[in-house]
This record gives C-alpha cells, structure tokens and sequence, in this order.
C-alpha cells in the first residue's frame, strides 16, 4: 500500500497517484485546477465541531487526535471508500494547515495502516 500526506499548497508531483483531499473546507485561494484534486473526501475531515474546539486552543493535539479516532470510529462508510481508493493504488492525502507533523492527515494516515 502507498499512501502519503502532501500539503494540498505543494504542487502536484510523479508517482503521487490519487490526489484525496481530506480537508472538510476548500482551501483558501486555491482553485480547483491549481490543487490539482482527484477526489474530496470532506465526509472523513474532523467535524466542524472538532475542528473549531481544536483551533480555538481548548484542548491538546493528543486530546484532538484521540477525539479524531473516535469520529474516523463512527464514520466506516468514508473510512472504506479511502480504503477502496487505496486499494486500487497510490494515495495522497492532501490537507491544509500548515504543520506538516501534526495534522488531521498524518492521524487518518496512521489509522488506515493500523486499523484494519
């Protein structure tokens, strides 16, 4: 399995495969040919909910990601239309904020290469 995160900002490189934007907002003053996007996945993003708590500095990264797991938990359908995407060859998945360490992204990464 290839799967990789890219900040969706970055421009579209060989051998990224499908480009699977994981963002639940567009990003800003991209348009859609820039991005270079094959598929956005918003239904796996964080929630609005989440996303907001997290930003507004009301809890740590280990509490967002352990809060994350929990929604990707709730969530099969998007979990396994990612996975079906993957299985069908290379992924890239796009988000972005601007930590290349920790984001959204490298968690759902994480999570599909360890939850069966």
């Amino acid at each position: 399995m290839q799967l990789k995160t890219k900040r969706v900002y970055e421009p579209k490189a060989e051998g990224e495969g499908m480009r699977i934007l994981v963002d639940r907002l567009w990003p800003r003053g991209l348009t859609k040919a820039e991005a270079a996007v094959d598929l956005w996945l918003k239904e796996i993003a964080p929630t609005t909910e989440l996303r907001r708590w997290f930003h507004a500095g009301e809890g740590s990264w280990e509490e967002f990601r352990e809060r994350y797991l929990a929604e990707l938990d709730r969530n099969p359908a998007a979990v396994d239309m990612l996975r079906q995407r993957i299985a069908e060859g290379a992924v890239t998945l796009l988000y972005s904020v601007k930590d290349e360490a920790r984001n959204h992204a490298a968690i759902l990464k994480d999570y599909i290469l360890t939850h069966r």
